[in-house]
């Protein structure tokens, strides 16, 4: 997650007529970036046309952004694109406000602005806005969210891991629900603060270790583990390069929630970590985005 927080942004804006070809545009800008390099939001609007806003950190290569439009959408859609510039602040912020809450299980992920709309049999995790992914609203958090909520009616890890935390959003749902303590790791400094924030303003800074680390390469994975749970909401080619390192810091009978996996690559690192002793129990698929849990048979 490499995001930088920049005076400015580009910005790409379009509409279009469908929801079908609004999430096949959607799915293929955000598997052509890297996490932090671009930000995407899609809304139906009133006459049922879809609005889609694309945020870069950095300026891209418009002539790009048209051809991979043109191929999900059509040359028509591609050549109405508009490009602009905003301040990144403003932007995010923006952004953020316009979600809804979304209710995932047990959890409702919200801004600051819909804190009171939260029912108070539900646990509410408040994400404010930030360059750091995980806002709770893309397909891959909410269905990490879902399987927590599953793995959480059936049992109660101690020793939990966070990979990839983000904005820190499943890190903070599982020591919300559980009221233990979370180790929550990034490759990104600023999704590490972010986090570190979002955890403290849910009151579960006491509970929620941040670090910074690449894989399982820091000395608190050793320390904190073996764990009974890890959530992973990466990517495939980096899930699937992680299962051995993985199974070295589970305990038996672990449970996996894996996601950032579009729906062709989920058989592969089922493979993946099926030949580690991980056995599938569920599999789902939200807004094109495939998360699975597993447990482990060591």
């Amino acid at each position: 997650m490499n995001s930088t927080l920049t005076p400015s942004t580009s910005r790409a804006t379009f509409a279009i007529g469908n929801e079908t070809t609004a999430r096949r545009v959607v799915d293929l800008l955000t598997e052509s970036f890297f996490e932090g390099q671009a930000a995407i939001a899609a809304f139906e609007g009133p006459d049922g046309r879809w609005d889609i806003t694309v945020h870069f950190a950095e300026p891209p290569d418009q002539a790009s952004i048209r051809e991979l439009v043109r191929l999900a959408a059509g040359g028509e859609v591609a050549a109405d694109i508009a490009f602009d510039t905003v301040e990144a602040r403003d932007w995010v912020k923006a952004t953020l406000d316009e979600l809804v809450p979304v209710r995932a299980g047990r959890f409702i992920v919200h801004g600051h602005h819909d804190r009171a709309k939260v029912p108070a049999n539900k646990l509410g995790i408040e994400i404010e806005a930030a360059l750091a992914f995980g806002t709770g609203h893309h397909g891959t958090t909410r269905g990490c969210l879902l399987l927590l909520d599953h793995v959480l009616k059936a049992g109660h890890p101690r020793r939990m891991l966070d990979l990839g935390t983000g904005t820190g959003v499943l890190a903070i749902s599982a020591a919300k629900a559980l009221h233990g303590e979370v180790l929550a790791s990034d490759i990104d400094p600023l999704s590490v603060r972010v986090a570190r924030d979002n955890a403290r303003l849910n009151g579960t800074g006491y509970l929620v270790e941040t670090i910074r680390a690449t894989g399982f390469s820091a000395p608190q994975f050793g320390k904190r583990g073996p764990f009974d749970l890890v959530l992973a909401n990466i990517l495939a080619n980096p899930l699937r390069q992680m299962a051995t390192p993985m199974v070295r810091h589970l305990a038996p009978s672990a449970l996996v929630i894996l996601s950032g996996l579009l729906p062709h690559q989920a058989q592969g690192v089922i493979a993946a970590y099926r030949a580690r002793r991980l056995v599938l129990l569920r599999h789902l698929q939200i807004e094109g985005w495939s998360s699975l849990l597993m447990r482990y048979a060591g």
